[in-house]
Order: structure tokens, then sequence, then C-alpha cells
């Protein structure tokens, strides 16, 4: 799926700036499993604006330049829906940790360390706040979010993977650190 699609839908959901959009994968439910920046977005709603897909209005800001909000009209949503039911292409797991981890014999243990407990805690935290244990930023658009019907099903797969990589990297330290002291790093 690329961008533009996501772009739409978001938009369908609620009006949005660049900003607000790309706050969804900052921080709103994208964030665990899609990626996009301004880099992406805004090109993307270039596009779907030149399709008449979107339509966009100018507010004006005070001793800033106008604001650019996003609106998906009917066309927009036609193309989503269509869209929305072709197949999905097979996910794709690119992570610098584990190509890190796979010549771990090569980074010196402090290093190693470092790398494995920087991204065990970083799934620790995630996990944490899917599962609301701690407050995390919510714009007004990720709110809309909660009321889709799907929105339970992807907030447990997230748990779920999260939860599971949580639990991987505890049981399985032992692969990566032969004992305490070089676990330790010192």
């Amino acid at each position: 799926m690329d961008v533009k699609t996501v772009c739409l839908a978001i938009l369908s959901v609620s009006d949005a700036t660049g900003y607000e959009i790309r706050k969804q994968f900052e921080d709103g439910p994208f964030a665990y499993f899609y990626e996009a920046g301004y880099g992406s977005i805004y090109p993307a709603l270039n596009r779907l604006r030149e399709e008449g897909l979107v339509s966009v209005r100018n507010v004006p800001q005070e001793g800033k330049p106008d604001k650019k909000v996003y609106r998906i009209n009917d066309e927009g949503r036609a193309a989503l829906k269509e869209a929305m039911n072709e197949r999905p292409e097979h996910d794709r797991l690119r992570s610098d940790f584990l190509v890190m981890m796979l010549f771990a014999h090569k980074l010196d243990p402090k290093s190693r360390k470092e790398a494995y407990d920087t991204y065990l805690n970083f799934h620790r935290r995630h996990l944490a706040e899917m599962k609301g244990e701690i407050d995390g930023v919510c714009t007004e658009i990720g709110e809309c979010f909660d009321d889709l019907p799907g929105h339970d099903f992807v907030h447990g797969f997230g748990v779920a993977v999260y939860s599971t990589v949580v639990e991987y990297l505890e049981k399985n330290r032992h692969l990566l650190f032969s004992d305490e002291s070089d676990a330790a790093a010192e």
C-alpha cells in the first residue's frame, strides 16, 4: 500500500493538515506498523489533489503562512475503497537491530549490550503505551481512530507482536551474551 492510499484513509476519518497526517505516523496508530515522513506525505497529498481525490482549503494563521487543510471527496472515497479491496503485499521486516545481532560477534560487548538494551526498552515502552500503561501523545485525529471497527483488532495485533518481541528478547538473551561479564560490558 502506498502513502497516497494511507493519506486517503486518514482523511476518510477527518480533514487534516500534512502535519496532522505526519503525527499519525509518529504518535498515532500508524506509528507501530507504517512509516512515512514529510518527504513522502506532501508529494502524496499534492498528487491526490492533482488527481481530484482531495480538496485543500487555506486557513489563515496569525504570523505564519496559511495552513493547508485537506479533505477527501467522493472520488477519493471511491479510490480508497478500490485500493482497500486490493490484495495486500506481504509484510517485510526491516531491522537494523537484527542485522547487527546477526553479526553480533563483530561487536564489542559494550556496543552489543547497548544495542540489545535499547531495542528491548523501545519495545517495552511501545508495549506499555499500547496497553495504556503510559500516557502517549494523542492528537484529535488520533482519537477518531478508536471508533473504527478494526481498531480493536489492529490494537490487539500490535500488543501481541510487541509482547512476543519482548518475551523473545528476554528469554533468549543468553544467545547473545555468553556470561554476565559479557552482558555487563565493562
